[in-house]
């Protein structure tokens, strides 16, 4: 017996004195563990400073019932769970009974709540009991950042993200860059794998990421969202893109691209302008014109004779919606009314026997190849080339009228912008600057695809045509006397491919009476473009229109209007440096506001409609709301006492 008991206060010695440190480290190990404290990424700007994207603070409330002293517990819990009824709406009676369990229980993690600001955190962490900390109060408050959207779901597919989606749009391409430096904390196992921090702070503290400035104006931005959703939604629309870019730059100001749901309400389902390469139709018959002009085998008052609007090549039917056609009609005409006729036979005319020239000249024109973004997901062109295998006796006509060639929105804006442009094609972009702490590290200069795509006087010529198009042809419904624009409506029929049915039956392979794409790209004012625009949408309701007059050019026309009305053109001025001292000045009042806690409604009259919806759905309002620019009026009044979850109505102008 004495030489077991001898054994046994030997082996503990052993343990303490010799092997001691080996299980101290082994235990730490299993109850100790360092985790990562992530870093915000860097935040989206508009051009002018407004918020687009930023990393918002979100705690989880948690409490180690355990840590807290029984008497502190005891005179403290009546306050505490008031304190946690104001905050969070249930009852102190229910927070009571909660806290009581845990302490039964030995609750060393009660969950209190989830996805709490920054500036109720603060307040939580001042509650009896509470405020003596981790290990006096149990306190417990995981962070985590959320993406928030200061102007709600525009653009979104544009500014983009960078999670467990993937990658898309500006955050998926300059994913690397926003990136931070991650920090560190000590956390401790305390049962069921739990862990709570051991400390109020971190070891390592993290370093947010790098910001971009975009080219996106707000407001260009909120015009075009709203005038693209309004005809959508009317003509019931599949779906649709509109892009606003400036001419002279290559800056994108805004971009809109809505799909429809189930239940007909739309949203940026995907970024079309950018990834939808689709027959283009009338849009293209420009290009078809430059052409043959540049080449100087037509001019604008060249002949052409439409006949009774009905012509067949090849035994496939081309066809005029004019009923018994137009006649004889200059050139300019033919793209005037849109004369499909007309330009095949000019282009069949000419480049017959030599096709390869013609589709030389698309290729200069941008139409053959990506435009080459930094964002991902772009769609790849399709123009037949005489030389492939593919090339058919009708390949060179139905190109000269937009069918048989597939070309994103995107490369078609950028042809009609270099039109405006005096013939300078440059891409389209949509970063200006990279910043880190407050000072520029690159600055996206003015990229030149191609320096002179036709000649001036081919170019005045065919600025003079897209004018009349709106002045008295296709696009006169949208004509008006106290702004100029120009541009081409498009109407291209869908072509439905052929595939077999459930039966083993083969269906399709022919062009739909049914579904169309309408379309319209120009630019404006017409005599001195500033901005160039497209509209594009797809499937429109027949019986209410589906021509690229009827449906998309309103849409543009909607757009050209209000930018003429809200920032005269004429005097304006570009300016290609941000002033960071503004943007973090437009951060910190935003970030200000949505911290804010209101017992009041707020006056957000002059706001704009974005800053004021972020503000007011932030604090518990439902929000809505008519009309585009900045708030008028508002229907519930400055100083009233804020009830989450009533309606507030705004109108903007």
């Amino acid at each position: 017996m004495t030489l077991f008991l001898l054994a046994i206060v030997f082996r503990v010695f052993t343990i303490q004195h010799s092997e001691g440190e080996k299980y101290r480290k082994l235990f730490t190990e299993l109850a100790i563990r360092q985790d990562t404290v992530y870093a915000n990424k860097g935040n989206v700007y508009a051009a002018d400073g407004n918020l687009l994207a930023t990393s918002m603070s979100k705690f989880t409330i948690r409490m180690d019932v355990v840590a807290v002293d029984g008497k502190l517990f005891e005179k403290n819990i009546v306050g505490l769970s008031k304190a946690l009824s104001g905050m969070f709406g249930k009852t102190p009676y229910y927070y009571q009974n909660k806290l009581r369990t845990a302490k039964k229980r030995h609750n060393r993690y009660l969950l209190i709540a989830r996805n709490v600001g920054y500036t109720d955190y603060l307040k939580i962490k001042e509650f009896p009991i509470f405020n003596k900390g981790v290990y006096g109060g149990g306190f417990i408050a995981e962070h985590k950042t959320v993406r928030a959207h200061p102007i709600g779901k525009i653009a979104e597919r544009t500014i983009g993200y960078d999670d467990f989606r993937g990658e898309a749009g500006i955050e998926g391409a300059f994913a690397d860059y926003m990136e931070g430096e991650n920090g560190l904390r000590w956390k401790q196992k305390i049962a069921k794998n739990q862990w709570k921090p051991i400390n109020d702070v971190n070891e390592k503290e993290p370093i947010d990421g790098h910001d971009i400035i975009t080219t996106i104006d707000v407001n260009i931005q909120d015009v075009t969202h709203h005038a693209l959703l309004d005809k959508l939604e009317y003509f019931e629309a599949e779906h649709g893109c509109a892009v606003v870019m400036e001419t002279a730059t290559g800056e994108i100001k805004a971009i809109s691209n809505l799909g429809r749901t189930s239940k007909g309400t739309y949203y940026e389902k995907r970024n079309y302008a950018v990834w939808e390469s689709h027959e283009p139709g009338s849009t293209f018959k420009l290009a078809s014109l430059m052409v043959a002009l540049d080449d100087k085998v037509i001019d604008t008052s060249t002949v052409v004779d439409t006949e009774k609007g009905r012509i067949y090549i090849n035994n496939r039917k081309v066809e005029d919606s004019h009923r018994g056609g137009f006649g004889k009609i200059s050139a300019a005409r033919v793209l005037e009314v849109s004369s499909n006729v007309g330009v095949v036979k000019i282009i069949q005319k000419y480049y017959d026997k030599n096709p390869q020239k013609y589709y030389d000249k698309i290729a200069e024109y941008g139409f053959t190849k990506p435009v080459g973004f930094q964002i991902k997901g772009e769609g790849k062109p399709h123009v037949p080339n005489p030389k492939d295998k593919s090339w058919s006796k009708i390949s060179l006509e139905w190109m000269a009228w937009g069918y048989g060639i597939a070309v994103t929105p995107m490369q078609t804006l950028m042809f009609y912008n270099a039109v405006a442009n005096n013939g300078v094609m440059v891409k389209p972009r949509f970063v200006k600057e990279l910043r880190a702490e407050g000072k520029s590290e690159k600055v996206f200069e003015t990229e030149i695809v191609n320096p002179k795509i036709a000649s001036d006087e081919t170019l005045k010529k065919l600025r003079k045509v897209l004018e009349n198009v709106v002045v008295k042809g296709t696009a006169r419904n949208i004509y008006s006397p106290n702004f100029s624009m120009a541009g081409k409506t498009g109407t291209a029929k869908k072509y439905i491919p052929r595939t077999k049915n459930s039966k083993g039956e083969w269906e399709g392979g022919f062009y739909s009476n049914k579904h169309y794409v309408a379309s319209f790209a120009g630019f404006f004012p017409a005599d001195n473009p500033k901005y160039s625009c497209i509209v594009v949408i797809h499937d429109p309701l027949k019986k209410k229109g589906y021509y690229g007059a009827t449906v998309a050019g309103p849409v543009f026309k909607e757009i050209a209007q209000k930018i003429y009305t809200t920032t005269p053109i004429d005097n304006q001025s570009v300016d290609d440096k941000v002033e960071f001292g503004a943007i973090e000045k437009e951060y910190l009042k935003f970030d200000k506001k949505i911290n804010k806690e209101y017992q009041e409604v707020p006056d957000v009259r002059g706001m704009s409609g974005m800053d004021a919806l972020a503000l007011l759905e932030n604090i518990g309002l439902k929000v809505q709301f008519s009309g585009v620019g900045k708030v008028k009026s508002q229907s519930l009044r400055k100083g009233e006492k804020l009830i989450k979850g009533n309606t507030i109505i705004l109108k903007l102008s």
